[in-house]
């Protein structure tokens, strides 16, 4: 898992302390998933987001339930979870607003 993306820190850090445990909790989960466990796992809710284009080189972007009120977007490269942001709203994932 890699966490080291500016955007998903700042997102991260900026969340309200309950949130914020929330979210590390869940970045715990997933640290012990395969990922089949994580395709799978209904509360992480992992979705390909098909209403933005990803970035050169990436293959496609996913959203997953972060917290019970974000979501966070990140791809698969190999073997890691690149995180990249946490939405402030669930349309924000997806492109919209």
């Amino acid at each position: 898992m890699d966490l080291n993306n500016p955007v998903f820190q700042d997102g991260l850090f900026g969340l309200q302390k309950p949130e914020r445990l929330a979210a590390l909790e869940t970045l715990s989960k997933l640290r012990q998933l395969t990922w089949s466990q994580l395709y799978r796992d209904a509360g992480l809710k992992w979705e390909k987001i098909a209403s933005v284009a990803p970035p050169l080189g990436i293959d496609a972007l996913y959203s997953l339930r972060i917290t019970r009120s974000r979501r966070a977007t990140a791809y698969r490269d190999g073997d890691f979870l690149r995180l990249l942001s946490v939405a402030r709203d669930h349309d924000g994932t997806y492109g919209k607003k």
